[in-house]
């Protein structure tokens, strides 16, 4: 095969890196393409639509294995229950790391108001990153 985009004019047109696109195929979520007579990949625009697929995906924050699922279930017949199961589980795990960092930043502010005025030797945020002191005892 002749046609198609090399890699790494593939990783241009889609912002992937060739090394993900590379690990991509390894893990098996981007299919193999054909190759040259002399052995360089030439991707074609199932590709292309398959990778932004994989990239939006990523962007939204699911994990891998979510995007594995949701693109068995855009290549086999489209289950709208599954797709709201990976989504909502997606959601749920988004609204915990929210949680997460808004536990944090209130933290971090509480840690950073503590030592605005002090000295670097009684500072909240240096003594808790020279010790074994948890975060959560800033407050």
């Amino acid at each position: 095969m002749q046609d198609g985009l090399p890699i790494g004019r593939l990783a241009e047109r889609t912002g992937v890196k060739v090394e993900t696109i590379r690990y991509y195929e390894r893990i098996g979520i981007m299919p193999m393409p054909d190759r040259t007579q002399s052995g360089h990949r030439r991707y074609g625009s199932a590709h292309i639509a398959r990778l932004r697929f994989i990239k939006r995906g990523r962007e939204l924050g699911f994990p891998l294995e979510d995007v594995r699922s949701l693109l068995g279930l855009e290549d086999g017949p489209p289950s709208c229950a599954e797709v709201h199961e990976v989504a909502i589980r997606h959601l749920d795990s988004v609204r915990q790391r929210i949680e997460n960092l808004r536990s944090l930043e209130r933290t971090l502010a509480s840690a950073a108001d503590a030592c605005a005025l002090g000295d670097v030797p009684d500072c909240p945020v240096i003594d808790a990153l020279s010790s074994n002191q948890t975060i959560g005892t800033w407050d």
